[in-house]
Formats: C-alpha cells, structure tokens, sequence
C-alpha cells in the first residue's frame, strides 16, 4: 500500500459520511422542523448508527447549524448601484435563491424553523445581521445599512413565508416580474426612509 493511500480512502469515507448525515438532516429538518427531527432518525435516513451523527456533530442543536450553513449569495454591492436598481436586484437576488436550485432549500427550512424554535431563530438572526447589513453598507453606507437592514429583511422574509412556506394563492400566483414589480417600490421606500 501506498503512503498515504489509507489516510485518504479514510478521509473520503469520512466526507462521504459526513455528507450523507447532512443531506439527512436537511431533508429531516425540511418535513419535520427543528422540535420534530431526532438524531436516530437522522442516522437511520444516513443508514449510519446515531453515535455517528454525534461524532460528527456534537448534538442536535450543532447539527442544525452544520444543515443550515446558509450563504446568501448576495449581489456585490461595491459598485454604485443606482437607487432605482437596488431594491429589484435585492427581489430579484432573493427570487433567484429561493427558485433557483429547489436542492439547496436550507434558506426555507430555516425560516419554516425558525417560527417555533429559538435557536433556529437565533441563527436566522445572525444569517441576516451578518450578510443583509454588510450588503447595504456598500450602497448605503453602514450606519442607514444598520437601520435599514432588518425591515428590508422582514420584507424579503415574509415575501418567503407566503410564496414558499404558506403557498398563499394570491402570491403564488404572481410571477417573477410582478413580484418584482410590486415589491421592490416598498423595499426601495425603505432603503430611502429617514
């Protein structure tokens, strides 16, 4: 054998692993929320024992955490962007994210969790705090981004909860341009308010 060769078959079963607990989890957290899922029955979607999601993860809380990392993928705000134009490329951007690959719905499970539980909350809390306010700052500047911030999100939030989570008729009916059409002049009153 090789050098190293073992220490590498290892690390790849390890990712691999790893990975299967995460898409578990993922899809467990999805249908059940965060108070519903079980690390045994995590494992048993990972066909893996549950010592091995605690070796991997800790506990449960620490294992939501690891299924949710969310990455925004916000816009480079750096460049001007017109005032006009930066209001429906932030509907536009969240459009995109929410719609864009049906894979990576971790943005929705987190917001369908973090209604009834505070830690999911909490980690809501920090995904906007440290990626929507420093965003705006490029546009805005930072102390308008910090005021500004929270209702932008509660905005692009709640856009999310009745489309995506509550399905309601009258928002899921609306395309993509009359969403952006409609909501971008609130979000865009915000970002100018004093």
């Amino acid at each position: 054998m090789t050098p190293g060769t073992e220490t590498t078959s290892t690390d790849k079963r390890s990712d691999r692993t790893r990975a299967a607990i995460l898409r578990a989890a993922r899809e467990r957290f999805a249908a059940q929320g965060y108070e519903r899922t079980t690390i045994r029955a995590v494992a048993a979607d990972a066909d893996i024992d549950p010592s091995m999601v605690m070796r991997y993860f800790g506990n449960k809380a620490q294992l939501f955490d690891a299924a949710l990392a969310i990455d925004l993928r916000l816009p480079d705000l750096t460049a001007p962007v017109p005032p006009d134009e930066l209001a429906r490329a932030l509907v536009r951007h969240f459009l995109d994210r929410w719609e864009g690959d049906p894979a990576d719905d971790a943005l929705l499970v987190l917001l369908r969790s973090a209604v009834t539980n505070e830690h999911a909350a909490a980690r809501m809390h920090e995904i906007f705090a440290t990626q929507i306010a420093p965003a705006l700052a490029a546009a805005l500047g930072p102390e308008l981004a910090a005021r500004r911030a929270g209702l932008v999100s509660s905005q692009l939030l709640g856009l999310g909860l009745t489309r995506y989570l509550l399905r309601l008729p009258a928002v899921t009916a609306l395309t993509r341009n009359e969403i952006e059409d409609g909501l971008a002049p609130a979000i865009k009153a915000t970002l100018e308010s004093h």
